[in-house]
């Protein structure tokens, strides 16, 4: 009989802020991909990315928000998966959830929705509405983000890399007028912010 924990079960997983310390193991879940590798992430260029995350939220301000959140989960030591999303930017006062990734031995053990749900309650403490892009190929993720509760709403063609379409998700609350929640500013639609990228 085998000490090693079966695949289906429940891990003690902890959501936490992205550390210095996790930013290797981070990368080497997306670039260790198949799927990132089509968009031509490299573990150098994740660990970049990472980095400059990290290095933004340390800054604080309007970098910080720029550059949005990186959650972790964990579990004795080991990072599971993270998220990197931002709580508003999307059409200007929108929340988005730019990148996902579990591990592969962490996968179908509720990780992955443990991080969304840990973004959307950030998220929707500003607005009411959470987006992403999932490649249209990958019907895997766009079965997991239908049932929890994203909706398709679009389809961007080339949009990251030539020949691949990106379906256009959103969850939401409702519309931004009467939605607005406590501690956000005014959903003024005629308001132009630099908008960073997502």
């Amino acid at each position: 009989m085998s000490s090693e924990p079966s695949r289906r079960q429940r891990r003690s997983v902890r959501i936490r802020r992205l550390r210095a310390t996790d930013v290797e193991a981070c990368a080497r879940i997306v670039a260790g991909d198949p799927l990132w590798r089509r968009y031509g992430l490299t573990l150098a260029g994740a660990r970049r990315a990472l980095r400059g995350a990290l290095a933004a939220a340390r800054r604080g301000g309007a970098s910080a928000l720029e550059a949005g959140d990186v959650a972790v989960a964990a579990s004795g030591g080991a990072v599971l998966g993270f998220i990197w999303f931002r709580r508003e930017g999307t059409f200007h006062h929108s929340g988005y959830v730019r990148w996902l990734a579990v591990a592969p031995a962490a996968r179908g053990q509720g990780v992955g929705g443990a991080l969304l749900r840990h973004a959307e309650e950030r998220i929707f403490r500003r607005g009411p509405n959470v987006f992403l892009t999932v490649s249209r190929f990958n019907r895997r993720a766009q079965a997991f983000y239908r049932r929890r509760g994203y909706a398709r709403v679009g389809a961007l063609v080339d949009y990251v890399v030539p020949g691949i379409t990106e379906v256009l998700m959103r969850k939401t609350r409702g519309p931004l007028q009467g939605t607005r929640s406590p501690g956000a500013g005014p959903a003024d639609h005629s308001t132009t912010r630099r908008e960073g990228r997502p």
